[in-house]
């Protein structure tokens, strides 16, 4: 992908079911942020901004700090709780560190047919942003039955962790569409090529 280019809208995945691993997924086939655009374009289509904020001011700085957040993400989501382990307690006091930021203020303001609308009380500060994922990730971590629900896409070399709130918690990929699709067909062509031999 050419930097400052956006990414096409279904390259940017948003299906983990929470905006924190929805960061966490911007890795996965390859890095996803790689230029101040297109995370702006993750900034609006996680919905931590309505879809009509302007980010202009979203600059390279703000690029350097999601990505930093979301390596701090990894030992904490990814691994087993471990308090003790210095990069364990350095990425847990960092995501708590970013937490403490006053996220953007929401406002109610009838829109143009009338209807109430969310709209921000001013341009959002990125550590504000950044405020809002780090609070998801606390959220994520210190609730038992989200952190039960954590499961890692079965899916071949998909590193993406995601939410299983299906009924009866079987949920084997971090999309049907892509990485369950990937696997019936896999199995599709193993059946064909077994049938043929």
């Amino acid at each position: 992908m050419a930097l400052g280019t956006v990414t096409a809208s279904c390259e940017l995945r948003f299906d983990t079911g929470r905006v924190c691993l929805d960061l966490l997924a911007t890795t996965h086939p390859e890095e996803r942020l790689d230029s101040v655009a297109v995370l702006r374009a993750w900034i609006t289509g996680s919905g931590l901004v309505p879809a009509d904020t302007a980010l202009a001011h979203a600059g390279t700085s703000w690029l350097v700090a999601f990505r930093e957040l979301r390596g701090q993400l990894v030992p904490l989501v990814r691994g087993r709780p471990s308090p003790g382990v210095p990069a364990y307690d350095r990425a847990l006091a960092r995501v708590n560190e970013l937490a403490r930021a006053a996220p953007p203020a929401p406002r109610a303001v009838p829109g143009k047919d009338g209807a109430l609308v969310r709209r921000l009380d001013g341009p959002p500060g990125g550590a504000a942003l950044l405020a809002v994922v780090a609070r998801d990730a606390v959220d994520l971590l210190t609730d038992p039955v989200a952190r039960a629900g954590l499961r890692q896409c079965a899916g071949d070399n998909c590193p993406i962790v995601y939410v299983d709130t299906s009924r009866g918690r079987r949920r084997r990929w971090c999309s049907s569409e892509v990485c369950g699709n990937r696997e019936r067909v896999a199995r599709h062509r193993r059946r064909a090529a077994l049938a043929r031999a």
